[in-house]
């Protein structure tokens, strides 16, 4: 079996049924964790007959497991071209073997022929570190790592800071235990030494602060909130495995508190639990588990506590964290997420991501932090800190080429904390005047100059999100047929300041509107001028106003000016007052900085579009006399927009 890290080897098996009722001697061998025997053995049988589809994935997951990413891809694609019913977990080992065979552009062009829909968060994350990770500029911070001296040739992971000290996870040998026979080690145990100045560490021993067992003990986090310790163990009773019907053993969370007191804290026969994290701002204890509503392998989950006792039904962390692959370790430092995944579109196996908190339950982006800290193999297990002198000092692990056994921990340290600096937008688009959201919105970024940076569209409810590298200037622009065009400029304060969340109303253009004598025109309160006068009063000047603004909304607005009169008075007379009436309306909206090339035509029409009866010589009061002396604002090309 290739080298790989003992917990990304657990999560990979845990998700194995052991029920079945017939078993060949080839899924026998591959439930037993010997992969090169499987892979022997499946190619035999498939000489005498076909593989089920099942037995083609595990053969596949063989490979896998072994390094050779040509036999898993070339069985993972030989199911996924039977449209049979395919995961999306397997869909994302698909993907990583044909990263590892054929490149970036095979698997992109296989995640565009997905028929079944993938989570629209998934893309999202997959364009963006697909862009991020091809950029030769995206990663500039300078990470000075070093393999620590307390490494061992098993396994050792999972570091976590304990007062003046380091734990850890470790597969090295103990004489009272029996070997792990999936990982040929020792089952794993964990381990703790002191931390030198320089940041290694030094003679690892084993922890006894915790209740002594013959089976796993591993993933340690220490709260210094509760002063407790955190950790998953092997389900057992009285000293012996508990295995659920299916045979199956499950790692559990148990907790220490400051007086030696265990306790466990997530607990189910048939679910393993792995790397907690206690999270004391919040009261969260965050944990990878692969629940039935996981969206891939293991997602990463939380549950509120009550200083460290469960009080919630495990929430899932959404589709914005957790992918069709595995999600391990969860970390927060300064309000930041580090987690591992084995998503497809990261460098090689388990690779470190960091996405910020946008609220309690909102993230943005995962970032990958690219080379460096990640490589082609698995990389994993992230903890950082501010030492108080030379910046920041972290840990993570990773069985990358050059170390001394199968998983190494590794030291770093840097100026800065990791992870790329983005800019995220988010909010929801509505129409002006209700709460309605509108969907299919475009929402674009420009730089400053004015070049497009990306591009997405708002869902059903009118949400939004978007995220790019951080850029000092932008401008944020929200547009639809028929609707009003929104832009919003921002400097580098601006962007620093701005709000968490921006909700954008757009005005309909057919809210604006009525038809009136079969013509579109603005819908206006009714106003009247002075008689035999063409001034615009102050009354009249509020209701312009709102042609000012729509013009302003709608800039491809064309406009024609109609002014009408009564009958009174003689029908010249009335021609040149309405005339002038246009012409005063034109004059204003010109004034307020309405274009010219909006204002297509000023008409005065005098008395020849008379509405009733009031016509010359025909007696009518007052109000009948007011219908006809009007002014419209018509929209030419209403049904062009």
């Amino acid at each position: 079996m290739r080298a790989r890290t003992v917990m990304v080897f657990f999560l990979m098996v845990t998700t194995l049924s052991f029920g079945q009722d017939k078993k060949s001697k080839g899924d026998i061998l591959f439930f037993e964790y010997a992969y090169k025997a499987a892979i022997q053995e499946y190619n035999k049988e498939k000489e005498k007959k076909p593989l089920t589809n099942q037995q083609l994935l595990n053969l596949a997951d063989a490979y896998y497991q072994t390094g050779n990413y040509k036999g898993a891809s070339e069985n993972y694609i030989e199911v996924y071209k039977k449209e049979e019913p395919f995961s999306n977990h397997y869909f994302n080992k698909m993907l990583l073997s044909l990263g590892r065979t054929s490149g970036t552009d095979r698997v992109k062009a296989f995640l565009a022929s997905k028929t079944t829909p993938l989570p629209e968060e998934l893309l999202e994350n997959a364009n963006f570190n697909f862009e991020l990770l091809g950029s030769k500029d995206a990663f500039e911070l300078d990470f000075e790592l070093f393999n620590i001296t307390g490494n061992s040739p098993q396994s050792d992971f999972s570091p976590t800071f304990y007062k003046d000290r380091l734990l850890f996870t470790s597969g090295r040998g103990k004489d009272s235990k029996s070997v792990y026979a999936p990982s040929g080690e020792a089952y794993l145990d964990i381990f703790v030494a002191r931390m030198e100045n320089n940041g290694d560490i030094g003679t690892a021993n084993r922890f006894t602060d915790v209740p002594d067992s013959e089976f796993h003990k591993a993933t340690p986090f220490y709260s210094t909130d509760l002063n407790s310790l955190f950790y998953i163990l092997s389900n057992a009773e009285d000293g012996q495995m508990a295995f659920d019907n299916n045979g199956k053993n499950a790692l559990a969370i148990g907790k220490v508190d400051e007086n030696g007191t265990f306790g466990f804290l997530l607990r189910d026969l048939s679910t393993s639990f792995y790397y907690p994290f206690y999270d004391a701002a919040n009261e969260k204890l965050y944990f990878a588990a692969n629940f039935y509503d996981s969206y891939g392998g293991t997602d990463l989950y939380y549950v509120y506590t009550n200083k460290g006792q469960i009080m919630s039904a495990p929430i899932n962390l959404g589709p914005r964290i957790n992918s069709a692959g595995n999600e391990i370790a969860p970390f927060i430092f300064d309000n930041s997420l580090y987690f591992s995944s084995d998503v497809f579109y990261g460098l090689g196996g388990m690779d470190i991501y960091k996405s910020n908190f946008q609220s309690d339950t909102s993230y943005s982006i995962p970032i990958n932090l690219g080379l460096g800290i990640n490589s082609s193999a698995d990389d994993f297990g992230f903890i950082i800190k501010d030492d108080g002198t030379t910046g920041l000092l972290g840990y993570f692990s990773s069985n990358r080429k050059g170390g001394k056994g199968g998983d190494d921990i590794y030291g770093f340290r840097v100026a800065e904390k990791p992870g790329l600096k983005t800019l995220v937008f988010k909010g929801k688009v509505s129409r002006l005047g209700s709460k309605l959201g509108v969907d299919k919105v475009s929402i674009k970024l420009f730089d400053s100059d004015n070049n497009l940076i990306t591009e997405v569209y708002t869902r059903e409810d009118g949400a939004y999100q978007l995220e790019i590298p951080w850029v000092d200037q932008v401008v944020l622009t929200a547009s639809k047929e028929r609707h009003e065009l929104f832009s919003r400029a921002y400097d580098k304060a601006a962007l620093e300041t701005k709000e968490a969340t921006l909700d954008i109303d757009l005005t309909m253009l057919d809210d604006l509107v009525e038809e009136k004598e079969e013509q579109t025109i603005l819908k206006l309160n009714d106003f009247f001028f002075a008689k035999g006068k063409w001034e615009v009063t102050p009354a009249i000047a509020l209701e312009l106003d709102k042609v000012v603004l729509a013009v302003q909304k709608f800039p491809e607005l064309q406009l024609r000016i109609e002014a009408h009169t009564d009958s009174r008075g003689g029908s010249s007379t009335n021609f040149r007052l309405s005339q002038n009436r246009a012409n005063g309306i034109r004059d204003y909206l010109i004034q307020k900085g309405v274009p010219t090339t909006n204002l297509l035509y000023a008409v005065g029409y005098g008395e020849d579009k008379i509405l009733n009866n009031c016509t010359n010589g025909v007696f009518c009061i007052e109000q009948l006399h007011k219908v006809n002396e009007r002014c419209l604002i018509v929209i030419l090309n209403y049904n062009l927009l």
